[in-house]
């Protein structure tokens, strides 16, 4: 069986385990982690839209620090948002916030019907600090 490098935050919500998935997995110098909603600890979605993008970004903060990375080590985002037109002037004042001074990582962003109750979600590829990329 192949054996995989797994990353849990400290305080991992339900989503790991209810739909049997890893928080964010290293290989080859990279850290890969999976798709990061605003869920609360018990997997349910926080209700206000701002306040579900910061706990998505809280969520995936906490899988970067736990494998010692930072959002500077991120080379590439890809952000998904239900219904765009209507909440794209809500998300991407807050997405700016973490992104910080440039230069700044790869990022596609993409409109999608739906995404489990939530409505924003955010997923990364980082460098490992001290890693070589191979």
């Amino acid at each position: 069986m192949n054996s995989r490098d797994v990353v849990f935050p400290p305080h991992p919500h339900a989503l790991y385990q209810r739909h049997s998935y890893s928080p964010a997995v290293r290989a080859n110098g990279f850290l890969f982690v999976s798709g990061q909603v605003g869920s609360r600890e018990d997997g349910t979605p926080e209700p206000d839209l701002v306040a579900e993008v910061r706990l998505a970004f809280a969520n995936l903060d906490a899988i970067l620090a736990a494998a010692g990375c930072t959002f500077a080590d991120v080379v590439d985002t890809t952000y998904f948002m239900v219904d765009p037109a209507q909440t794209m002037e809500t998300i991407w004042p807050v997405v700016q916030e973490y992104l910080g001074p440039g230069p700044h990582p790869a990022l596609t962003a993409t409109g999608v019907t739906w995404l489990s109750g939530f409505r924003f979600e955010i997923k990364v590829v980082a460098k490992l600090p001290g890693e070589a990329a191979g």
